[in-house]
């Protein structure tokens, strides 16, 4: 039978309220069954490049479509050749994964589609953003002066601050001259934090060269007496340092550079400190964890990802500051088409940033929140941990794996060393071996990274729907690919 066209898709006007009723619960369904089928699915899908783009039509449709093809083609297209975040086999990089409540809370603020720009056009949305941003705050275990905002990713928080960091600088004016004609300014951060601090010391206008890196220890945290140094080398040769980046769970090996004896150095120093705690920031809402975040609260500005490690729909980035009149005095512009008759005092979070339009991110917080509870977070948060520690264990204990780092979280850093192989271009091309295989076997997905040169495995754990089976398989499956790469 012919599938016809509504009345809305025939004239003018948007979907009707009833069909939108009725193809949202399709929606729903279709969201709730691809959940229950996850681990049906490889994590990665055996796909070549551009196979979907070559299956759908060069041209877009001239004509309306029925909605029950696009949904077809949804799921025989889309679907299935998606790389599958939400697989409790998916162990790679750090973890994003959308909740049921969250994923809800996503579903309402889309249908609300408020710009949380100004109070006066989002006054509910505003105060909820301020209400969850103190929430979580608290779960942190932050002192109440820090304040904050969210965000898309980690690199635009910290770029942000980056940005609020140069504007800090005294008699620098770089808001209004630029930094043409000024001394060299300079940024330091370890060898091992993430690129996008790299990436904004481009957009911030101090290039590549301003970021210098500073060196590590065994545990691949930031040396201390290193930064000391660089600083007074830098200061004697007519550089400014104006700001430290701390990172508290590296990307490669979720290392804990020592924030306190940093932000010492910092205060003496008048730097500005930044904490990167994209991933990690989670685990200080468990108490037994908050020891490796003693000293961040004496930071500038933080940054956390609830959409990582906090079960929160992408995306979702929180940056906090002690200070908002910092950022207020950095970004703040507010041309006469932005001037509302709004009480004074009021929250206008474009005029702590650079967007001037904003999505409602904290209603999904909001629900996911309330859902689980603080502690029903603390539960998962801290079973994750468990089984990273498990897993850590199995592997120190075992003469032909070899841990590369140490596991203050729920990511593990190993690569498999047989007693009889010294050579390191060797243990490289066997761990190289095994990642391959088990990633085109299906049921987990694993990445690497490289530690002190060597080619390092990771399995990294927060999915709320891994359990100790799905970290068992995926240690066996490693075990069989080393005995085959061997």
């Amino acid at each position: 039978m012919a599938r016809e066209l509504t009345p809305a898709q025939r004239g003018l006007g948007d979907m009707d309220v009833e069909e939108f009723r009725r193809r949202a619960h399709e929606v729903a369904d279709r969201v709730a069954d691809y959940l229950a089928r996850l681990e049906s699915y490889p994590v990665l899908p055996a796909i070549e490049p551009g196979a979907v783009y070559r299956a759908l039509p060069a041209a877009p449709p001239a004509e309306p479509e029925p909605f029950e093809s696009m949904l077809e083609d949804y799921a025989r297209l889309i679907e299935p050749n998606i790389t599958h975040w939400q697989h409790p086999g998916f162990m790679a990089y750090f973890p994003s994964v959308a909740s049921g409540p969250g994923i809800l809370g996503e579903w309402l603020a889309s249908g609300l589609n408020s710009n949380v720009m100004l109070w006066r056009n989002a006054p509910a949305s505003t105060e909820l953003e301020q209400l969850v941003v103190s929430w979580l705050r608290q779960m942190l275990g932050l002192p109440e002066p820090w304040d904050g905002m969210f965000t898309d990713t980690a690199s635009v928080s910290s770029l942000l601050s980056l940005v609020a960091a140069r504007h800090a600088v005294p008699g620098l004016g770089s808001r209004d001259e630029g930094l043409a004609a000024k001394p060299p300014l300079r940024m330091y951060a370890s060898e091992e934090a993430h690129s996008s601090i790299e990436k904004a010391a481009i957009v911030v206008g101090i290039g590549r060269g301003g970021l210098r890196r500073i060196e590590v220890d065994s545990s691949y945290r930031m040396d201390p007496r290193a930064l000391e140094r660089a600083i007074a080398e830098d200061r004697r040769a007519g550089v400014q340092p104006f700001c430290v980046v701390a990172t508290l769970g590296t990307t490669s090996s979720t290392s804990i550079d020592p924030v306190a004896e940093i932000a010492a150095i910092c205060e003496r120093e008048k730097l500005w400190l930044h904490v990167d705690a994209a991933y990690a920031g989670a685990a200080a809402i468990l108490p037994e964890k908050r020891e490796h975040f003693a000293g961040w609260e004496r930071a500038q500005s933080i940054v956390f990802n609830p959409h990582k490690w906090l079960f929160t729909p992408f995306d979702a980035s929180l940056l906090l500051f002690r200070d908002a009149n910092t950022f207020r005095d950095a970004f703040s512009l507010v041309p006469e088409y932005l001037r509302t008759s709004a009480s004074p005092g009021v929250r206008n979070y474009n005029e702590l940033g650079v967007q001037l339009g904003r999505r409602f991110r904290a209603l999904k917080l909001w629900l996911e929140i309330r859902y689980f509870g603080v502690e029903g977070i603390a539960a998962r948060l801290r079973e994750h941990c468990r089984m990273a520690a498990e897993l850590a264990s199995k592997i120190d204990a075992l003469p032909d794996w070899e841990l590369l780092a140490p596991t203050p979280f729920s990511t593990v850093c190993f690569r498999h060393h047989p007693p009889r192989v010294d050579d390191e271009g060797e243990l490289d091309r066997i761990n190289e071996a095994i990642l391959a295989e088990v990633n085109r076997k299906g049921p987990v997905f694993l990445s690497h990274t490289r530690l002190a040169g060597r080619f390092t495995l990771r399995v990294a754990l927060g999915n709320p729907r891994q359990t100790a089976r799905h970290v068992e398989q995926c240690f066996s499956l490693l075990q069989g690919a080393a005995r085959a790469a061997v």
